[in-house]
Formats: structure tokens, C-alpha cells, sequence
């Protein structure tokens, strides 16, 4: 029996690869022909446009609404829309029907969701926009359908095949009503110039806000940067580097410029009887790396990471040295 049991599984996991592999060919096939709809269909690209420029110049906010697999994918585009700066929020078309409607105005703009344009449960909230002149961008695919009749901007997808066999399940079309909304957001994340700094400011935990965190955050400033001027012997600068604990030390020249810094490979470099007695600018090593303390952490991770190097001054336009920072004050704060 355990002999059979593993012949059947074999047998169903090339079935189950098979399925897998057919799902993602209709899923990158339905994306092309969406692409290809942009680019030959100039009612959906003019939609597009007119889609962008209402949403964009709205005072009020975007409301996002639909049923089913349209909802959660409704939901989705609200969550994008709010966190790259356009004020979005979905409400249920049924709860829409019992009360939430009076949270819709005439400066809001209401992106209803339907593959087939006729859910029943969007009647209400059409009609409501119209009573009280509230603008409607529609997505769905039929051009004909109540839906996109009774829209301001009709988005009109391309029909295509569900990955589902017996083509029922949303899965494409769901799938594409998801890159419309994404494109939107991005669009008008562009349209208003939303930058990484505004991007920060809607995302403050997790990975993704650490990631966001600007170098000056995270670095060590003021008696905690490892400093000595030009002149001075290696014994300073080895005391120096060793109570402050980052194995390297700046040096500055007359004006507090950083000129250079002296790390442990320094030391083993130019290690002889006379070292301590040596000044500082013999043994340092010149034009270092260094970085702006305006520079995301995400940035600085990749900057060391590709010059193989731990620990980076911080300095300001006239490059004076503003902070240091370690490896493992970005490790700390989970920007890796």
C-alpha cells in the first residue's frame, strides 16, 4: 500500500505542476493582453487618462466599492491608493446601502468594481451618486453592462480566459482588475510627485519603514564620532579607535574636513616598531567613502554591501563629518 501511495503522488504532483503551470500562463497571457488593450484600444487608454486626471483633481476622497472577489481586490486597491498619498477607503456596497453612504460627498470619487458590470449590489450606490452628483469610475468588462453605462469613466477590460477549468473562479479577472487599480495608484502617485519621503511617513514600522529611515536616524553624532586632526601620533588614534569602539577613526584636516580615516587593515598595513610614533596622514588612508545623512538606510545598506565596507562617516556639503555609522546599527533597526 505505502508502494501505491507513492505512485499516486508521483503521478499527482506532475498533475499538480501541470495545473500550476497552465494557471500562470493564463495569468501572464491575460497581463499581455491588458497591455496590449492600453496600447490598441484608445477609448481604454483615454479612460485611463480621464480615470487619473478625476481622481487627481478631486478634492474629496476615493471610496473604493464591490462584491465578492471584486471586494477583496477593491480593498486592495483603497490599500495602495491611501499608502502612496492618494485618501482612499473601501466601503461595502451592503453596508454602503445601511448607513455608510453618509460618509460619500460630492468631492469624493467612488471606483466601483465588477468583472460583469451588473452586480446587483452596486444599484444603490450608483444611484446615490447620481442623486448627489457624485463622479463614478467604473472597472469592469463589459462596456454595454449597467455598470459602466451609468459611470462618469468606464475602465472596459479586455475579456479573457479565467484560469479556473470550468471558468468560473475569478482568477484572471481578478488579477487584472488588481493591475488597473495598482496602475492608477502608481499613476497618481507620479502625477503628484509622492516621493520616498512621503512614502515614509504612511509607512513607520516593519521592514519597509525601516528601510525608509534616512541615515541621520540611525547614526552615532557629536562625542561618539571617532575624530582626530591631522599631526597627532598613532597612539591617539589608536586610543581613539579603541574607546569608541568602531575600529576606524576620522581624520580632519585644518578647516575639520575629513581627509581620511584609519581602520584596523591601516594598522596591519603599516605595522612597525615605530607606528605609535608615526602622525596620523602617513598611515591614513585618503578620499574615503563616505555618505550624506539625508540618504535612505535601505541606500546606505547597498552602498556598503557593494564596497564591501562596515562602517561609514556621515558628512555634510562642505564635508565636514556630521556622524558615523555602523553596519549593525542598520542590522539593528531591520533594514537588511
Amino acid at each position: 500500500m505505502g508502494l501505491r501511495q507513492v505512485k499516486a503522488d508521483g503521478q499527482s504532483r506532475s498533475a499538480m505542476l501541470d495545473s500550476i503551470g497552465r494557471t500562470l500562463t493564463t495569468a501572464t497571457n491575460g497581463i499581455k493582453a491588458l497591455a496590449d488593450h492600453l496600447t490598441t484600444d484608445e477609448v481604454f487608454a483615454r479612460s485611463l487618462v480621464d480615470a487619473i486626471e478625476l481622481i487627481g483633481d478631486s478634492e474629496g476622497r476615493v471610496v473604493v466599492s464591490g462584491v465578492g472577489k471584486s471586494g477583496h481586490i477593491g480593498r486592495k486597491i483603497a490599500a495602495t491608493m491611501a499608502s502612496t498619498g492618494t485618501s482612499a477607503y473601501f466601503v461595502h456596497p451592503t453596508e454602503a446601502s445601511h448607513g455608510d453612504l453618509g460618509m460619500v460627498t460630492s468631492q469624493d470619487v467612488l471606483i466601483l468594481l465588477s468583472w460583469s458590470g451588473e452586480t446587483a449590489e452596486l444599484g444603490n450606490m450608483l444611484t446615490y451618486a447620481k442623486r448627489f452628483k457624485v463622479p463614478v469610475v467604473s472597472i469592469c468588462a463589459n462596456r454595454d453592462s449597467i455598470l459602466a453605462r451609468n459611470s462618469d469613466v468606464a475602465l472596459v477590460l479586455p475579456k479573457v480566459p479565467e484560469a479556473c477549468p470550468h471558468g468560473l473562479a475569478p482568477t484572471t479577472s481578478a488579477m487584472l482588475q488588481l493591475a488597473v487599480g495598482d496602475a492608477l495608484a502608481i499613476a497618481l502617485l507620479e502625477r503628484r510627485g509622492f516621493s520616498a519621503e512621503d512614502f515614509k511617513t504612511f509607512h513607520p514600522g516593519g521592514k519597509l519603514g525601516a528601510q525608509l529611515r534616512l541615515v541621520h536616524e540611525l547614526a552615532h553624532v557629536a562625542e561618539q564620532v571617532p575624530l582626530l586632526p591631522v599631526g597627532r601620533p598613532m597612539s591617539e588614534a589608536v586610543i581613539e579607535m579603541s574607546s569608541k569602539g568602531f575600529g576606524v577613526v576620522g581624520i580632519v584636516d585644518e578647516g575639520g574636513a575629513l581627509i581620511g580615516v584609519i581602520t584596523d587593515g591601516d594598522l596591519r598595513r603599516h605595522m612597525a616598531g615605530d607606528l605609535l610614533l608615526q602622525p596620523v596622514e602617513d598611515v591614513m588612508s585618503r578620499n574615503p567613502r563616505v555618505i550624506k545623512g539625508d540618504v535612505l538606510a535601505s541606500a546606505a545598506m547597498e552602498f556598503m554591501q557593494e564596497h564591501k565596507v562596515t562602517v561609514l562617516f556621515l558628512v555634510d556639503d562642505a564635508g565636514l563629518p556630521a556622524g558615523i555609522l555602523h553596519i549593525h546599527d542598520l542590522l539593528r533597526a531591520g533594514v537588511a
